[in-house]
C-alpha cells in the first residue's frame, strides 16, 4: 500500500505522523511524510522518506500575529474582524504556494491520502480518486453530544453539545478567516488540480459522492471514551506516540541535576507563548520558590535569565519529553496533545496551564479522571494558585495512584497499529 501523510503544525502536530509513519514502514507499506521543511529532521531521524510543504501555511498559523488573535479573544469583535482580514486577506492570495506544495507532495500517486484536519489534502485525494482520511488530534470535528466543541465555553444539555459545533463554525471571526482561506483553496482546486466548485467541497467529513469519510482520531479512549452518538466510521485509535527514545543520551547537566536530589518537577510550555513570557516566567520562577521543589524549566517560550530560578532549578532548551517525564516527580505544561499523551503514558501526575483552542478543554478533562490539579489557565495565572496546583500534584497520593494506574493503560495501547489496520482495509 502506498501512503501518502500530510501533516503542519508545532511539533506536537507532527510527532503522532511521524509514529504512523514507522508502524506503517513496519507493516511492510510504502510511506512518504510531507511536513513544513522545517520540522522534517523529525522524521528523517527515523529515515522517513519526506516531501517539503511550503512554510507558509505554517507560519500563518502558527505566528505570532495569530496566535495574538486567538489569544484576544475576550477583545472586542469588531477589533478581531479588522485583525481577521488584515492577516488572513494579506496571506491567502500568497498561500495558493503552499498549497501547491501538498499537491506536488502527491506528483508519484498514493493509494490512500492520510491529512491533519486542518490541511485541504482531500481536494488532491478526489483528484487522485483515492480515499482521503483525516486525522484530528483532538475532538474537534465530529460532532458529539456527549461533550461540547473544545473552543465552546458553554456545554451543558445535549443539544447545546451538539449545536456547539456549528455555533463555533459560525463565530464572526471563523466566518471571516474561512471565506478568505477557502477563496485560495477554491482557486488552486480549479487551476491547479483542475477539479470543479462542487457543493460541500470543503466538508473534510464527505467524500465528493457524499458519503462518510474513515477519520482517525489520535488520542485515547482511556482517557475520552468514545460517545456512543459516534457513527461507525469514525475511529479513536489511541494516542500516536514514537517509540521510546533508548537511544537518548541527555547532556551532562541533566543527569547531573537529576542524580543529585529528589525527582523535579517538569515545567515547560512548548511552543505556546502567550501575550506576556517574561511576566508568565516571573509567575513561575516564584510558585517554584513557594512551594520548594527541585524543578526543571524549559526556557524555550521566551528569552529568559536561567537566574531568575535559583539554585534549585535547572533550566533547559529542550529534550525528549518520554524519556524525561518518568524521571519527575509531576509535569506542569500548556496541555497540548502530543505533550499530554507522553505526560500521561509516563503516569505522572500533572498540572496544566492552558493557553487556546483545545488546551483548556484537555485541562479540564485530566482534572475530571483525577490524574491532574485543577486548571491553571493562562490568562488568569498567578505564582500564588500555580503554587498550590504544584503542591498537590507532588503531595495528592490518590491523584499519584490514578496517574499510575492511567499511565499503564496509555502505554499498553497501540494507537498507531490500531490506525493501520484501519487503513489497510480500506485499499
Amino acid at each position: 500500500m502506498k501512503v501518502l501523510l500530510l501533516t503542519n503544525g508545532t511539533r506536537g502536530d507532527i510527532q503522532p505522523f511521524v509514529a504512523l509513519a514507522i508502524e506503517l514502514v513496519r507493516a511492510g507499506h510504502e510511506v512518504t511524510l510531507a511536513l513544513p521543511d522545517a520540522l522534517s529532521p523529525l522524521a528523517e531521524a527515523y529515515n522517513i522518506r519526506t516531501k517539503p510543504l511550503n512554510n507558509k501555511l505554517n507560519r500563518l498559523l502558527t505566528g505570532s500575529e495569530y496566535r495574538a488573535l486567538v489569544w484576544d479573544a475576550d477583545r472586542h469583535t469588531l477589533t478581531r474582524l479588522k485583525r481577521t482580514i488584515r492577516l488572513f486577506g494579506e496571506d491567502a492570495s500568497s498561500m495558493v504556494g503552499g498549497l501547491e506544495n501538498i499537491s506536488a507532495a502527491a506528483d508519484e500517486g498514493a493509494d490512500v491520502i492520510v491529512h491533519h484536519a486542518t490541511l485541504p489534502a482531500h481536494h488532491v485525494a478526489e483528484k487522485l480518486a483515492v480515499p482521503a482520511v483525516p486525522v484530528c488530534l483532538h475532538p474537534s470535528w465530529v460532532p458529539t453530544s456527549s461533550f461540547a466543541h473544545p473552543a465552546f465555553r458553554f456545554g451543558s444539555s445535549r443539544v447545546i453539545n451538539r449545536a456547539s459545533y456549528s455555533i463555533t463554525k459560525a463565530f464572526p471571526t471563523n466566518l471571516v478567516m474561512n471565506a478568505l482561506l477557502r477563496r485560495a483553496i477554491d482557486r488552486w482546486r480549479q487551476e491547479t488540480l483542475g477539479l470543479d466548485l462542487r457543493r460541500n467541497r470543503h466538508d473534510i467529513l464527505r467524500r465528493p459522492d457524499g458519503g462518510p469519510v474513515t477519520v482517525l482520531q489520535a488520542f485515547s479512549p482511556v482517557v475520552l471514551p468514545s460517545p456512543l452518538d459516534y457513527p461507525s466510521w469514525v475511529h479513536t485509535t489511541g494516542f500516536w506516540r514514537l517509540p521510546n527514545s533508548h537511544e537518548f543520551e541527555p547532556n551532562q547537566d541533566l543527569r547531573d541535576f537529576l542524580a543529585s536530589g529528589d525527582s523535579p518537577v517538569y515545567v515547560g510550555f512548548g511552543s505556546m507563548v502567550g501575550s506576556n513570557p517574561e511576566h508568565t516566567t516571573r509567575i513561575v520562577a516564584e510558585a517554584l520558590k513557594r512551594v520548594d521543589v527541585r524543578a526543571i524549566v524549559a526556557t524555550g517560550w521566551g528569552a529568559i535569565e536561567p537566574e531568575a530560578f535559583g539554585e534549585k532549578v535547572l533550566c533547559i532548551n529542550e529534550t525528549q519529553h518520554d524519556w524525561l517525564f518518568p524521571r519527575t516527580r509531576a509535569i506542569v505544561h500548556h496541555g497540548g496533545a502530543g505533550t499530554m499523551s507522553i505526560a500521561l503514558a509516563s503516569g505522572r501526575p500533572q498540572v496544566l496551564c492552558p493557553f487556546i483552542v483545545d488546551q483548556p478543554f484537555n485541562a479540564r478533562r485530566l482534572y475530571e479522571i483525577g490524574v491532574a490539579s485543577a486548571p491553571q489557565p493562562q490568562r488568569r495565572l498567578t505564582s500564588e494558585d500555580l503554587a498550590q496546583a504544584i503542591n498537590r500534584a507532588v503531595t495528592d497520593r490518590v491523584m499519584s495512584y490514578r496517574a499510575e494506574q492511567l499511565g499503564a493503560r496509555v502505554r499498553a495501547e497501540n494507537g498507531t497499529a490500531c490506525a493501520v489496520k484501519i487503513l489497510e482495509s480500506l485499499v
